[in-house]
């Protein structure tokens, strides 16, 4: 693919997003970055997406702040609010976590809806996976393919153009060592990435929260060392 079109990726810092931004970028698309300081307690992952965004070349990137901790009700914005711990990934429970966050991927894919109508973009990345997660909600393909609906209907280019939005998952069936193989395939340094959601002084990975336990699993599957 040679299409130079706009498009928008989210880039939280870790991993997936990484992966995503890279494969966005291989298929041609001028890549603009959008990252969210949301009131989340793994601050540090905004500092790896700027890093991110230089590294891998984001034609722009901004940080947009909101204040989900205003609404607390999740163990990423509300301090009184443990995070979950566990030794293996076999003893992640099967119910939606604490670490799940009321409406975020809602909320940051109608501020990337805006960027992508002033910038004039019809794409939009995010990487969601319905595989190796914690089993929230809005990273089902059911919501995806909603809020695409949605965004179509509710904005001035879906409305006048004929060129709809389209909302990409290039995530959402693979395993977390497919997604890492194919980030290393487009030279992703994922030391440059964080996906902890409760840092040891801030920026070392705990070892112990889903995030950090599914991460491990796609290493260690694939033979590599997480660290």
């Amino acid at each position: 693919m040679t299409d130079t079109r706009p498009a928008i990726v989210l880039l939280s810092g870790g991993l997936d997003s990484a992966t995503c931004f890279a494969i966005a970028k291989d298929q041609g698309f001028d890549v603009h970055a959008i990252s969210f300081r949301y009131g989340q307690r793994h601050q540090h992952e905004i500092q790896c997406a700027a890093g991110l965004a230089e590294k891998l070349g984001a034609a722009s990137h901004r940080i947009v702040g909101i204040d989900l901790a205003a609404f607390g009700g999740s163990a990423l914005t509300d301090g009184d609010i443990a995070v979950p711990k566990c030794d293996r990934v076999e003893d992640i429970g099967g119910e939606i976590p604490v670490t799940y966050v009321p409406a975020r991927n809602t909320i940051f894919l109608s501020l990337s809806l805006a960027m992508a109508e002033v910038l004039g973009a019809r794409d939009i990345f995010i990487g969601v996976n319905a595989l190796d997660y914690s089993g929230y909600p809005d990273c089902r393909a059911e919501f995806i393919a909603a809020f695409q609906t949605m965004a179509n209907l509710a904005t001035k280019q879906g409305v006048e153009d004929t060129d709809q939005l389209k909302i990409h998952t290039p995530l959402i069936d693979l395993t977390k060592a497919q997604i890492i193989a194919k980030g290393l395939s487009l030279g992703i340094d994922y030391s440059q990435t964080i996906s902890c959601y409760d840092p040891i002084e801030g920026k070392a990975a705990c070892g112990h929260c889903d995030a950090c336990l599914l991460r491990a699993k796609g290493f260690a599957e694939l033979g590599l060392d997480p660290t």
